[in-house]
């Protein structure tokens, strides 16, 4: 039975009794400690950086070349905090009402509760990391609204609000290794999770410059490394993002939650052509002054500049009136789809929609529009040599963000003990679908605010256990098998490389598992994706031997990534009834919108790995809402 440790007292209370009640460990006690946190985002950085001020030793892990590469850097529109400086009607519990409906009533409430409670908390400790924060004219902090929401909540550095926020983490994570409370392995991926009597105790790594397998063992380990909507292989993600480590945590017992809720972000540039390795984001941000909008008639190729405003579908003012341009992400982005579908996309590949500032221009002026987004105009003309001050951008849905990741509780810890999952790597607080701006507020909430006080929680009751080395037989156990699996992908010698099943793989899943599925779809899928991982195992082709060798890094990915997609279709297939991002086209109501099933799937999923040939086994965490009512998710 899954028990989220939810704690007592009224939803505004339960954070202050959790903090009230929590075990606590002695700064003497916490030299003899150790914690192995794998990520330096947002949520790994500000972690390691909190442990080591609280005195614990931390080895810090990243498969990139600097902690600062790590994909936090690429968030551009901002980070939600209910401080209502606008003096908008905006609250703590309206923050938290907005995220549940946001994310169509399938997540926790005690969690998101939190969320929205710690969030004025982490402005706060931004601005004092420094951290530049765009200002009114008489020097107090901005905002401005992200979809779903009817206030302005998000505090933004311009385009570049995750690399910001990253910045301020990174120093105070530097700070602590200055003073030796922090040690930093960067080029290290985590390629197994060690465990002793049924706790987390370790990792294995493999040296991504001499190829060298190493084995670290620890207290408590901290998996803070991203999402996996790099399975679709044409995503926002940069390509090193990937699933290894929590699917390898998965396969070592951690549970994996809401695997298929995956969110298609809806301002991103659109594919042009088959030579790409990934899609570029255009903040969300651009879409408060942005107007989107297709031609009316279906195969119009005139320039849009030439089409005239009566014959302009502005299909998300049309269709949500109350939200317009800015409703959320997931119905966006599907209306987006279903325009493209009926004919009316645009782009060279028929595939996008057009992002038009011409009103704010006119109303506004160029020069104030300018100020709120040049980094984003500047970078749209370099791609695509267009000035998107005099033509509309071209926009299109793109795999974005996972919500699902693994199952955690109130604590943040999985189903092993001692191991925690914080930030995307978790499924904690949004639901079936994200509300634009909340990703580097969970990433940063989990670090500096929650696993300061969870994990020593769970520390002070290893003090008197036995101290786990690397000595012990599970590392000698572990290591062997992260070995065989490498050797195993040399031995193959087929044809075919680790890229060839990425992407073969990510179109798959697009057709069957992406913006919208079906039954058939899914089932198919399955089928299809079975077939190319028996394939990837009789025809994959790696260059190169066991040293500096990133087609065999490749490789691990990839064939996490073919399991983790069979399970993407499973979870997908199970749920019968649409909800945020998972929109299952046999349930959806009559105006084509998505058709929750409260009676049968009001849940949480948490899917148990039972071994390579066998069928995962679904266990379920029911959702309890008390103080919010299950409406039907409306934003027209």
């Amino acid at each position: 039975m899954l028990d989220s440790k939810i704690p007592e007292g009224t939803l505004a209370d339960k954070w202050d009794n959790y903090k009230e009640h929590v075990k606590l460990v002695n700064p003497a006690n916490r030299k003899k400690l150790d914690v192995i946190v794998v990520g330096t985002g947002l949520a790994g950085a500000s972690c390691a950086a909190s442990l080591g001020e609280l005195g614990y030793n931390v080895k810090s892990f990243c498969f990139q070349d600097s902690p600062r590469r790590a994909h936090s850097v690429a968030a551009q529109g901002g980070v939600n905090a209910a401080k209502n400086y606008k003096n908008d009607g905006d609250s703590v519990f309206r923050m938290f009402s907005d995220t549940i409906k946001g994310g169509d009533f399938r997540s926790r409430e005690a969690n998101v509760y939190r969320l929205a409670e710690c969030s004025a908390n982490l402005i706060d400790q931004a601005v004092a990391q420094g951290v530049p924060f765009a200002r009114e004219y008489g020097g107090y902090l901005n905002n401005r609204s992200f979809g779903g929401v009817q206030v302005s909540r998000t505090f933004y550095a311009r385009g570049q609000t995750g690399q910001q926020l990253l910045l301020g983490a990174y120093q105070a994570l530097m700070r602590q290794v200055g003073a030796n409370k922090v040690k930093t392995y960067t080029r290290h991926e985590m390629l197994d999770l060690v465990v002793v009597d049924g706790k987390a105790k370790g990792i294995i790594t493999r040296d991504l410059v001499t190829g060298e397998i190493e084995r670290h063992a620890a207290n408590a380990v901290v998996l803070a490394s991203g999402g996996y909507g790099k399975v679709y292989y044409l995503s926002t993600l940069a390509m090193g993002c990937n699933s290894s480590a929590i699917w390898r945590a998965h396969k070592k017992g951690a549970y994996m939650s809401g695997v298929s809720w995956i969110q298609f972000h809806p301002t991103c540039l659109p594919q042009s052509g088959e030579h790409q390795s990934k899609l570029t984001l255009m903040s969300e941000s651009l879409r408060n002054d942005g107007r989107i909008w297709v031609p009316k008639k279906a195969h119009d190729d005139r320039k849009p500049n030439d089409i005239p405003e009566e014959e302009r579908d502005y299909y998300l003012e049309r269709r949500y009136p109350t939200f317009g341009n800015l409703a959320p992400r997931d119905i966006s982005s599907r209306a987006a789809k279903e325009r493209v579908d009926a004919g009316c996309g645009v782009g060279v590949m028929k595939n996008a929609v057009f992002l038009d500032f011409s009103k704010a221009i006119k109303e506004q002026g160029k020069e104030k529009i300018k100020e709120k987004y040049s980094n984003l105009f500047k970078m749209y003309d370099k791609i695509n040599a267009v000035n998107a001050y005099e033509t509309p951008m071209l926009i299109s849905p793109a795999a974005h963000f996972t919500m699902g990741g693994l199952w955690v509780d109130y604590e943040l810890m999985t189903t092993i003990p001692g191991l925690f999952a914080l930030g995307e790597a978790n499924f904690a607080d949004h639901g079936a679908n994200r509300l634009g701006a909340n990703s580097l507020l969970q990433a940063s909430v989990d670090g500096y605010f929650i696993a300061p006080y969870s994990i020593p929680n769970y520390l002070a009751g290893e003090l008197k256990a036995e101290k786990i080395t690397t000595d012990h037989v599970a590392f000698a156990e572990a290591e062997h098998a992260v070995k065989e699996q490498l050797q195993q992908f040399l031995n193959i010698n087929g044809h075919l490389s680790a890229d060839h099943f990425h992407k073969t793989l990510g179109k798959l899943l697009y057709d069957g598992c992406g913006l919208s599925r079906t039954k058939a779809s899914l089932e198919k899928a399955i089928v299809l994706i079975r077939q190319l991982r028996a394939q990837f195992y009789t025809e994959l082709k790696i260059t190169g031997d066991h040293t500096v060798n990133s087609e065999l890094e490749k490789a691990g990915r990839v064939a996490d990534y073919l399991d983790l997609g069979i399970l993407m279709c499973e979870d997908a297939l199970s749920r019968e009834e649409s909800c945020g991002a998972h929109f299952r086209e046999e349930y959806q109501t009559a105006d084509g919108e998505a058709l929750r099933n409260d009676k049968d799937f009001c849940y949480v999923s948490a899917w148990e790995w039972k071994g390579a040939h066998a069928e995962h086994e679904l266990h379920k965490e029911p959702l309890i809402f008390e103080n919010v009512s299950l409406t039907v998710r409306s934003y027209k």
